[in-house]
């Protein structure tokens, strides 16, 4: 029986339009984004964010941008791709944000394949441009956001806003129903699909989302992921313009903890990777310090008896010190894009830091489940947002099945794919390609991706997925990839491609004053994968490993792109 958790109140909205007027109008001189980086337009308020909307959108007019045209977006992380994006939405345009990341090819297709009739990009990518324009023929206006003059039939954004006068009687009608955005999936098992949004899944989305977590005015969030990915973009961009908080775009991702200080970020949005590398530091921090070694795991229980009794903040005040060099303000990590270690979750939430983690896709706007502040289960996706329904389908014998999801925030199919289309849906229900289960007590658990399950030669499924969680829990394995292959019986058997951590090695070889041999190597990872296998049933367990001489090729929420995986060189084990 799933249980009732209560929720927040929170304004209602059908459209990103309605949000944007809303929020000017109650925020009107409160900061609303901020780039860290020295761009032309580096930071607004809400009510200047508006009229630079409105600007923007009447000068796309002017030039013969239309209602319903495709407008492609690609840029780094700031305030003008958010202009952008905004402006797209309140004049009844389809936005179609591209992936900076991606190869030039695949970035021509998409450009091709979404039908743009305009691209507004940033500096990096004005030779591209100037490049290929021959042969993007549906292109019509370019616009770059960095150049202050208009030059070889390219229109600098500036100019076009500070041309404009900011009234306008009205803005353009919207349909909340209508297509406002097609954003191509990160394709991490083949190519990129065009998903198509509507405002009214945007909308559904932020006031589910809101309502499990409560956001507020005097909250900042720090920007790190990439904001064209949904993820990002709705809960990095659009949230904290909802709740009236403000968004600050970091310079990069080696600067996040010195952004972190210089923002007094309350909110940070990441990857299990970006989490993962911050708690080893930290913890190599506190094992390095001879004192801190010692008195910070009583501490760390002292605190807890604490928290136990009604003393909330506690650890903040006895780890002061620590909190301090993340911008003394950080109340809330949260983690998406993968499952994150339970064990990085517990280990910060220990130090004082509140983390939850949730589940999404881009088809669903993104969220479908989140864990909630007092809510939680580290080792769950988390709780459905209000307003969608969840349902495991066909469940085995264990209750897992694959994951189904109908309501608000769904979208509206696959862009120029009717079959792709009608096969992601069966009776109305999208076909998620997760297979996972609910437990007792409402959670959603994931066990990995139905394309990537295992069959064992008992004819048990097996999802790489969860081998892999476990594995990277060892400090000598930076990121691996487990697959089924066949032995020499021609039976199927658990492999695992793997890249080391360097920079462990290197420490445990100034440690043991040993050298880093393949031998040395081999040993380590052969140890790493017993321990791993002990917390796998004998179906799951993990019988040949490889050592990669290079990363896996990723995505840009760090996925690693599966049918790309080449066969590497055999390892002993």
């Amino acid at each position: 029986m799933i249980k009732n958790y209560p929720t927040y109140q929170v304004p209602n909205i059908n459209s990103i339009q309605e949000m944007l007027l809303r929020s000017a109008k109650e925020y009107s001189d409160k900061i609303a984004l901020e780039d860290l980086s020295l761009t032309p337009i580096s930071r607004v308020s809400f009510k200047q964010l508006y009229d630079y909307v409105v600007r923007f959108g009447k000068s796309l007019f002017d030039i013969g941008v239309k209602e319903r045209d495709h407008v492609a977006i690609i840029s780094e992380n700031r305030v003008q791709w958010s202009l952008s994006y905004l402006t797209s939405m309140c004049f009844n345009m389809v936005a179609v944000p591209l992936d900076k990341n991606l190869n030039q090819n695949e970035m021509l297709n998409i450009i091709h394949e979404s039908d743009a009739k305009a691209i507004i990009f940033s500096d990096s990518f004005e030779p591209l441009m100037k490049d290929k324009r021959d042969s993007l023929l549906n292109l019509k206006y370019y616009i770059n956001m960095d150049s202050k003059e208009d030059r070889d039939n390219i229109l600098s954004m500036s100019r076009m806003i500070e041309k404009q006068n900011p009234i306008i009687d009205r803005l353009p009608y919207i349909d909340p129903n209508a297509i406002c955005e097609i954003i191509f999936t990160s394709g991490s098992l083949g190519r990129a699909k065009g998903v198509m949004l509507t405002q009214k899944n945007l909308a559904a989305n932020l006031m589910a989302m809101t309502s499990m977590i409560k956001i507020t005015p005097e909250d900042k969030f720090l920007s790190v992921l990439p904001i064209h990915h949904k993820y990002e973009c709705t809960c990095g961009l659009l949230c904290p313009l909802y709740a009236g908080s403000s968004a600050h775009y970091a310079q990069s991702l080696k600067t996040v903890v010195d952004d972190l200080q210089k923002v007094k970020a309350t909110i940070l949005l990441g990857v299990p990777l970006l989490y993962d590398k911050m708690f080893k530091k930290i913890y190599k921090g506190i094992q390095e310090d001879k004192l801190k070694s010692k008195i910070v795991p009583p501490l760390v229980s002292v605190t807890n008896f604490l928290q136990s009794i009604g003393w909330k903040g506690s650890k903040k005040l006895v780890f002061k010190e620590l909190h301090e060099k993340f911008g003394g303000s950080i109340r809330l990590f949260i983690a998406g894009g993968a499952a994150p270690d339970p064990k990085v979750a517990k280990g910060l939430r220990e130090l004082g830091f509140n983390f939850v983690q949730g589940y999404g896709l881009t088809e669903t706007a993104p969220i479908v489940a989140l864990n909630r502040l007092f809510s939680f289960k580290d080792n769950a996706a988390g709780l459905p947002l209000p307003g969608l329904e969840i349902k495991i389908n066909n469940p085995n014998e264990h209750g897992s099945g694959e994951i189904f999801v109908k309501g608000a925030s769904v979208m509206l199919g696959y862009y120029k794919n009717q079959k792709l289309s009608d096969d992601a849906f069966e009776d109305g229900w999208f076909k998620t390609g997760d297979i996972g289960f609910f437990d007792k007590d409402g959670f959603l658990h994931i066990n990995g991706r139905q394309k990537n399950v295992i069959i064992s030669k008992s004819g048990e499924n097996v999802y790489p997925e969860e081998i892999e969680d476990i594995l990277i829990r060892s400090p000598f394995i930076q990121e691996c990839m487990v697959y089924g292959e066949k032995d020499e019986k021609h039976t199927e058997i658990i492999s695992v491609q793997i890249v080391t951590d360097a920079e462990s090695f290197i420490e445990y070889s100034g440690k043991n004053k040993v050298q880093i041999t393949p031998e040395l190597i081999n040993t380590m990872i052969s140890e790493a994968i017993k321990e791993a296998n002990k917390e796998l049933p004998n179906y799951k367990q993990v019988r040949k490993f490889y050592i990669r001489d290079t990363e896996f090729e990723k995505t840009t929420t760090q996925k690693i792109k599966r049918y790309l995986v080449k066969d590497v060189k055999q390892n002993s084990f």
